[in-house]
C-alpha cells in the first residue's frame, strides 16, 4: 500500500472513530416522527406567532405578579418532574433528581438554563424578565420541564464527552499529519506545528459538542411535553413560546434564549405528535439497546 493510501484510509479511520464516539451519545428517548397533520397544524401555528395580528397576546403582568405565578407553577411542575425523575431512572439509583428550581437575579435578559451545582445537584433557573415575559402558566411550565429534560436526557455530560472525543480525534490527525510531512522533509518548518495541533484540537472539541445538538433540543421538548401534561398544564399551548419571532442574539451581541433554542416548526410538529402518543400510549418511551 503506497503511503497517500495509508495515510488517506488512517485519516479516514480516525474520522469515523470521532463518528463511533459521538455516536454513543445519542438520545434516551424516542423523538417521534410528526405526521403530515402535526407538520401542517404546527406551521399554522408558527405562521400564526409570527403575524403581529394572529399572535397570542397574553396578559403582561407586574414583575411581583409574575413571580408569584412563576411560584404557583413551580409548585405543581417540580414535584411531578422529580418523580417522573425517579421512575425513569429506577435503574440507576445514583442518578439525583432533587432538582433545583431558582431565580436567576444578575442576568439581565430573557433566559432560562439549566446547570449544576458543585456537589452535583441539577438546576434549573428562570431570569426575571424570562418570568416577567411569559404569557401564561403553560409556558412557563413548558420551558421548566425542556430544561429539565436536558437533565434527565445528561445532554451536558454528553456533549463533554463529545467534545473530548472531538479533540482528541481531530488532535490526532494533526499530529500524524505532521509526523508524516516530518518524516517526508525532515528539514520543513515546524514553528506552527503547536499552534496547528491547538487549532485542530479546538475544532474537533466544537465539532463534537454540536453533534446532536438539535436532536437534543427535540429530545428535551418530548421530555418537557411529558412533564408539561403530567402537572396538568397545556404542553403545546406552552410550546408556542418557542415560536416567536425573536432575535438570535441580545443587544450585546451574546446568544439569545432563542439563538441557544432556534425556533422553527419542526419543534411544533414534535411536541404535538409527542402528546398524540401520550394519550394513546400513556407516556413516552425510552430507546431499547
Amino acid at each position: 500500500m503506497s503511503r497517500a493510501i495509508f495515510n488517506k484510509t488512517l485519516r479516514g479511520g480516525l474520522i469515523l472513530g470521532l463518528l463511533a464516539a459521538v455516536s454513543a451519545c445519542g438520545t434516551t428517548y424516542n423523538v417521534p416522527t410528526a405526521s403530515d397533520k402535526n407538520t401542517q397544524m404546527a406551521a399554522n401555528m408558527f405562521a400564526e406567532e409570527r403575524d403581529p395580528a394572529t399572535a397570542q397576546a397574553g396578559r403582561r403582568l407586574s414583575t411581583s405578579a409574575a413571580l408569584r405565578q412563576f411560584a404557583q407553577v413551580v409548585a405543581r411542575v417540580e414535584p411531578v418532574a422529580e418523580r417522573f425523575c425517579k421512575q425513569e431512572t429506577a435503574d440507576r439509583p445514583d442518578f439525583n433528581c432533587d432538582i433545583n428550581i431558582v431565580v436567576d437575579e444578575q442576568m439581565p435578559v430573557r433566559n432560562a438554563y439549566q446547570t449544576y451545582t458543585k456537589d452535583g445537584r441539577p438546576v434549573v433557573a428562570f431570569t426575571v424578565p424570562m418570568i416577567a415575559d411569559a404569557r401564561n402558566p403553560d409556558e412557563l411550565a413548558f420551558v421548566m420541564g425542556h430544561e429539565m429534560g436536558h437533565h434527565l436526557g445528561q445532554h451536558m455530560h454528553k456533549q463533554k464527552q463529545q467534545a473530548m472525543a472531538g479533540a482528541i480525534i481531530l488532535g490526532a490527525v494533526a499530529a500524524y499529519g505532521q509526523a508524516s510531512a516530518n518524516a517526508s522533509n525532515p528539514y520543513r518548518y515546524r514553528g506552527n506545528d503547536q499552534q496547528v495541533l491547538q487549532d485542530s484540537m479546538t475544532l474537533g472539541a466544537g465539532v463534537g459538542q454540536m453533534a446532536y445538538s438539535q436532536t437534543y433540543e427535540l429530545e428535551s421538548d418530548v421530555i418537557g411535553a411529558a412533564i408539561t401534561k403530567a402537572a396538568g398544564y397545556d404542553p403545546v399551548k406552552g410550546a408556542r413560546f418557542f415560536a416567536r419571532p425573536e432575535g438570535q442574539k441580545t443587544q450585546d451581541g451574546n446568544l439569545s434564549f432563542w439563538g441557544t433554542h432556534p425556533p422553527d416548526a419542526k419543534r411544533l410538529a414534535t411536541v404535538l405528535a409527542t402528546v398524540e402518543g401520550i394519550e394513546a400510549n400513556g407516556g413516552i418511551t425510552r430507546k431499547t439497546n
